[in-house]
């Protein structure tokens, strides 16, 4: 489509008739090039208030078309970026928020634990150190005052307000200790995220096989990073007999976290009565 023809496209976003403006954001919709600026630029110079409700609208449809295609193809990659999944999905609420300034704040995090520790330190010194950077000094904790609220399902709002949920928590756990070189994985433990520091040699010999387990140790991001060992796990199975003892031995895929975190921001959304955004959200998880 030529500019010319897209501008009188959008010069038609006034029209009272509801028939015209259904075909005219059709067209609109269909065009690639359309730039969210160009709505932002007649919407800023526009004293219609129907054409600004409708710029908003079509601009809120264009932002939620190009976060979905992101993360599809985020999802369709072999093997997945935790922090980019959680970036992405940050960016369907907030559309300009910057890559550069949540890596630099995540960065700011990582570079605190790495001035604390040292090779000679265990790898439960390590996470202690970790623990005491992201929970005493960041004071990173669980929104008990809110739990549903969708915003501690978002990235930026954790770093902004420090509090969050157990999913949130240790998916921002997990990046930063993996930015440490610290080998952790997340494990879908009923209720409340686990994570596990893995022996990465012993990982890579088992490859599944029913060996030594490689786990050294759970954390409970939700928990300060309380560390729990194999007994405590062992006892918690005994009281729950219908949870397949497989769910700590097999930590969960980067992917399915991501939607684990998707379904909590819908049940979020879902409480508020946000009906379009739990329809968007499920669109989203769908791909997943």
């Amino acid at each position: 489509m030529d500019s010319q023809k897209l501008q009188a496209l959008i010069s038609l976003l006034d029209d009272p008739d509801q028939a015209v403006f259904e075909m005219v954001e059709k067209e609109l919709l269909k065009e690639d090039t359309l730039q969210v600026e160009q709505l932002e630029h007649v919407w800023e110079t526009s004293l219609d208030e129907l054409m600004q409700s409708r710029i908003e609208d079509l601009i809120q449809q264009i932002q939620f078309r190009e976060t979905s295609k992101r993360i599809q193809n985020w999802s369709i990659q072999p093997a997945v970026d935790l922090f980019e999944g959680f970036f992405l999905i940050s960016q369907y609420q907030y559309p300009d928020l910057k890559l550069k300034s949540v890596e630099s704040q995540l960065k700011k995090i990582s570079s605190d634990v790495w001035l604390e520790i040292n090779n000679r330190l265990t790898s439960i010194e390590k996470i202690t150190v970790l623990n005491h950077i992201l929970y005493d000094v960041n004071k990173f904790a669980i929104n008990h005052s809110n739990m549903l609220l969708p915003q501690n399902c978002y990235l930026n709002q954790l770093l902004e307000t420090k509090k969050g949920n157990p999913i949130s928590l240790a998916i921002l756990y997990t990046i930063v200790a993996r930015d440490l070189g610290f080998p952790v994985e997340l494990i879908d433990f009923p209720k409340n995220p686990l994570l596990a520091y893995v022996d990465a040699e012993l990982a890579k010999k088992t490859h599944g096989e029913d060996y030594d387990s490689p786990i050294l140790f759970y954390i409970n991001p939700a928990n300060k990073g309380a560390i729990i060992g194999r007994k405590e796990i062992e006892y918690f199975m005994k009281k729950n007999e219908h949870v397949d003892d497989k769910v700590f031995q097999q930590p969960s895929e980067d992917r399915k976290i991501i939607k684990l975190l998707l379904e909590n921001l819908i049940e979020a959304y879902e409480a508020v009565g946000h009906r379009e955004k739990v329809n968007d959200l499920s669109s989203i998880a769908s791909m997943l």
